[in-house]
């Protein structure tokens, strides 16, 4: 039987590259260096981006690489991105 790979709607997320944040170690931080509850500690720190600029493919490509070293097939990996980071907050109403 095939695993189907899905974003489980009690997780949260990171709304840049889509990690799940299933603990305090991994979230972001704010301005005022309260625990960010949107981003995680790879794409946000301190109130800011660490990748400003990386655009939503160049995301896509970077996460692909974490995916597939986790056990998952490329073609997934990239369908499973393409299917929701368009969804995240910081990518919504992009192209």
């Amino acid at each position: 039987m095939e695993q189907s790979h899905t974003l489980d709607q009690e997780t949260h997320y990171c709304q840049s590259c889509g990690m799940p944040m299933d603990n305090a170690e991994v979230l972001g931080s704010e301005t005022n260096g309260q625990k960010s509850q949107e981003y995680c500690m790879y794409c946000y720190e301190a109130g800011e981006f660490k990748q400003p600029e990386i655009t939503q493919a160049e995301m896509m490509d970077h996460c692909t690489g974490f995916l597939i070293k986790d056990g998952m097939a490329e073609e997934e990996a990239r369908s499973l991105l393409a299917g929701s980071l368009p969804h995240l907050k910081r990518w919504s109403g992009q192209q």
